[in-house]
């Protein structure tokens, strides 16, 4: 897929799980998600963003350039992401594997 621009975009999933109790503030926080943090989001590649509930799990789709992993990496290298996972961190039960990565789900069939 490629973007206006002409550049190519993955399209990547991925999973993490609310702490029980915390959804309300969850969905709160997420409602006044800071202009600083979607500047560094798409300055680090990332577009067409969004998530998803169901009970307590989050699932994520964001289109990314070249990829979610990277995008993501560069994302999380910013001052202000840093900050953002802190604040967080009390109501995100899961949000990364062992090696700190997000929890990717693998793209098995798309249609247009």
């Amino acid at each position: 897929m490629e973007s206006a621009g002409g550049r190519r975009m993955t399209r990547t999933c991925f999973v993490l799980k609310i702490r029980p109790g915390c959804i309300e503030e969850y969905e709160a926080r997420h409602a006044q998600v800071w202009p600083e943090l979607v500047a560094a989001m798409r300055t680090a590649g990332i577009r067409n963003y969004s998530l998803f509930r169901r009970g307590l799990d989050v699932i994520g789709y964001a289109e990314c350039d070249p990829d979610g992993e990277t995008a993501f990496r560069r994302t999380g290298a910013t001052d202000v992401d840093r900050r953002w996972s802190a604040w967080m961190d009390d109501v995100i039960e899961t949000e990364t594997d062992a090696a700190g990565d997000l929890l990717y789900a693998r793209e098995i069939w798309h249609m247009d």
